[in-house]
């Protein structure tokens, strides 16, 4: 093995025809396909998961093309580096969008260095290909993306992932001479995460590792994978896209009353490290906005579950955390409250500040007292059945409705304690 490339990187791909996924980029009549043949490739963004072809795509377009190939890793380059390849592109005289230049990474390109390619590609002196797996919209700037298309590279299916297993096994002279046996399939694929190059050199590790049996063969088991690899990657960055993605999942999960994709999704979080106070605060928020007073005793549960988190931590925090999720994911529901206070806010910001009721102002001093401040004031312990009906809001505003009970039995009862109260004044 010593010496030899990556079976990842000896199974690259030398021409658009032995490229596998992304149909909907690549495939007859798909979009890129139509550009290379018409000649008219566009300076493009390549946004996907780690290892589903983004840097080989950007490759064979160029050579597609027939067009001076450069290369560039952001984690490694500067300016510097970039200005070297625009001033080798103007000084060979290669004419208006001929040269590619391909940025992997490109989102680790602060905003200074993303600068510098601006002028480049707005004079057509290269052709940009950048490669993420971050969404553009939060890490490239905006005037680099108004020059590019995006193009969105999806997760490849394990489908396409064990043809190109069975590719490598097949045409790779290391792989084919050791006759290997696929007898399991389920730990490979898993300890790929979805991950092509992943997958091909996790099938090199463990292949390079068996002893043959009597019958010559390699057998891949679920087992022998397992003992090779020992962690199971997980497509989380607590501070990329699936951050976002996955706590957006958990919460709506709780929201439609799933217990098992919300603990699904917090499984996610907790291997891929997430901070446990994030995700009692997520709960928090959820059990006010999407449960609210349709069962109050779900805040109570969600504010114990945040201080038990900070005080055990992990990993036993991870069971109250699934304890929580799943009382508030089979909690009735009621967005009422969230919704109240968004119209009361979109109301002042429509009408501005109206003035307070007299008789509900403040009024700790004498003179406040003589302008009428708190004049007219009825106490309503001190009225009959602790009820005054006296009107709190403004002039103006008296019978606006901000709050409207939710669906559910409590929040019903809640509408005809109002009802009796206000009668039709509210319209309850």
């Amino acid at each position: 093995m010593q010496g030899k490339a990556p079976l990842a990187e000896r199974m690259r791909p030398q021409t658009l025809n032995g490229y596998v996924g992304q149909e909907h980029l690549v495939g007859e009549g798909a979009v890129l396909r139509r550009a290379m043949k018409a000649g008219t490739l566009p300076s493009m963004i390549l946004w996907g998961p780690p290892g589903v072809g983004k840097t080989t795509l950007a490759r064979l377009i160029a050579a597609d093309s027939d067009r001076p190939f450069h290369s560039l890793s952001a984690i490694h380059s500067g300016v510097k580096d970039v200005r070297a390849i625009l001033n080798s592109a103007k000084r060979d005289g290669m004419f208006a969008g001929r040269a590619v230049l391909f940025i992997d990474e490109i989102h680790r390109f602060s905003k200074s260095q993303q600068d510098s390619l601006l002028g480049a590609v707005e004079a057509g002196t290269v052709t940009l290909l950048g490669a993420t797996t971050e969404n553009p919209s939060f890490e490239v700037i905006p005037a680099l993306r108004s020059r590019c298309q995006t193009y969105i590279l999806e997760a490849l299916s394990p489908e396409v992932l064990l043809g190109l297993v069975d590719r490598a096994l097949s045409e790779d002279e290391f792989m084919s001479a050791h006759n290997v046996v696929l007898k399991d399939t389920e730990a490979l694929l898993r300890a790929s995460g979805g991950d092509a190059r992943r997958l091909l050199n996790t099938l090199e590790l463990v292949v390079d590792g068996l002893e043959p049996n009597a019958k010559g063969e390699c057998v891949v088991t679920n087992e022998e994978v397992m003992e090779r690899v020992q962690t199971h990657p997980t497509n989380y960055d607590k501070g990329g896209e699936q951050h976002y993605d996955i706590v957006s999942a958990f919460i709506k999960s709780i929201r439609a009353s799933d217990p098992n994709a919300a603990v699904y999704y917090l499984a996610r979080m907790v291997e891929g490290g997430e901070d446990p106070k994030f995700i009692a605060r997520r709960l928090l928020i959820s059990a006010s906005e999407d449960i609210g007073n349709a069962n109050p005793t779900a805040l109570v549960l969600a504010n114990n579950t945040f201080q038990a988190v900070e005080r055990i931590g992990w990993p036993e925090a991870r069971i109250v955390l699934s304890q929580c999720a799943v009382y508030l994911a089979t909690s009735a529901k009621s967005n009422a409250s969230y919704k109240a206070i968004g119209q009361a806010q979109a109301h002042v910001q429509q009408h501005g500040d109206a003035a307070v009721p007299m008789a509900l102002r403040n009024a700790p001093t004498g003179w406040m007292k003589e302008q009428g401040y708190g004049k007219g004031y009825a106490y309503d312990h001190d009225a009959q059945g602790q009820f005054s009906g006296q009107e709190c809001l403004p002039k103006g505003m008296e019978g606006t409705v901000f709050y409207q009970p939710g669906n559910n039995p409590k929040e019903q009862a809640t509408r005809e304690l109002l009802r009796a109260l206000w009668r039709d004044k509210y319209g309850y």
